[in-house]
């Protein structure tokens, strides 16, 4: 630091102003030394956001496979979907899925919503319960729920569907029916 002193300075106010520059050198180190730190943590945020929208665009790419998958066969896209992680193995979750739509065939969620399995009777009643058919006429609610998906070919499948709607719809419209039988 071998700064040139001037020549009017007495001995201590030369000590002054060598003590001031040397201050102003570890400043300047210390103002260095916290870019230094500022540069790292954002390019640390900056990769974390790349992280997290690869992150995101896999998810993506995964639900897109699982909708596919579940419109060639219903049961393999589901387990395919709660095996990645991208829904939870309930049957609300499932049934809002489901609900949901988007990007699935309609016959094949009335497909996987009409099977005999014991879950996929809990995901169909999970299914319903996101319908509201309070008020309607049974026109009306049958329309909205037939909107959601295509009735399968089989009269089994359609008799449980029926059952269920019915049972549904009453829920949601006390004393309109004696019973959900026919």
């Amino acid at each position: 630091m071998n700064a040139i002193m001037p020549d009017d300075l007495s001995p201590e106010e030369q000590q002054e102003l060598e003590s001031i520059r040397r201050r102003k050198q570890e400043l300047l180190q210390d103002i260095q030394r916290l870019k230094d730190e500022i540069a790292e943590v954002t390019n640390e945020i900056e990769s974390l956001g790349l992280t997290e929208e690869r992150k995101s665009m896999q998810r993506n790419k995964q639900m897109a496979i699982g909708r596919k998958k579940f419109n060639m066969d219903p049961t393999k896209g589901i387990h395919f979907l709660t095996e990645s992680s991208l829904l939870k193995n309930t049957s609300e979750d499932i049934a809002q899925f489901l609900y949901k739509g988007e990007g699935l065939n309609k016959t094949a969620i009335g497909d996987y919503l009409g099977e005999r399995d014991e879950f996929n009777i809990k995901v169909l009643h999970a299914f319903l319960e996101l319908h509201e058919f309070t008020d309607l006429n049974l026109v009306q609610a049958l329309r909205q729920f037939l909107w959601s998906f295509r009735l399968p070919g089989e009269a089994q499948k359609i008799d449980r569907m029926m059952e269920a709607f019915a049972q549904r719809y009453c829920h949601c419209n006390p004393g309109v029916f004696q019973s959900t039988g026919v």
